[in-house]
């Protein structure tokens, strides 16, 4: 099983500019659908965004298309969701997940499709 431990969040003006960074280790990255989720307090974790393990394939949540741009370098064992154009409303923790596949064209959606999390990083976003 894998480890994750995210980085990057932080405070920024709305229209700014965040990249998340989450770092895995543990057994072998590769055959791992690779997740991010984002939380606000009293609501369930939402989809924000996938990656194949193959790197192929990514998909994102209709509110973040276009403007989130989710990518690995299996080589380092690292995930990155590059955020622009941010809004007040992605204020959220954010959390990196990890859901174990033998298919290289699988993405996940559902938190109970992802085996490992991440300790989340607080992303504020200031109007």
């Amino acid at each position: 099983q894998v480890q994750l431990v995210e980085s990057g969040g932080g405070l920024v003006q709305a229209g700014g500019s965040l990249r998340l960074s989450c770092a895995a280790s543990g057994r072998t990255f590769r055959y791992y659908v690779m997740g991010w989720f984002r939380q606000v307090p009293g609501k369930e974790r939402e989809f924000v965004s996938a990656i194949t393990w193959s790197g192929g394939t990514t998909d994102y949540a209709d509110s973040v298309k276009g403007r989130f741009t989710i990518s690995r370098d299996s080589a380092k064992n690292m995930v990155y969701l590059q955020m622009n154009s941010l809004k007040p409303g992605d204020t959220a923790v954010y959390y990196c997940a990890a859901g174990s596949t033998s298919y290289r064209s699988r993405i996940y959606y559902t938190q109970n499709e992802y085996d490992t999390w991440g300790q989340g990083t607080q992303v504020t976003v200031s109007a």
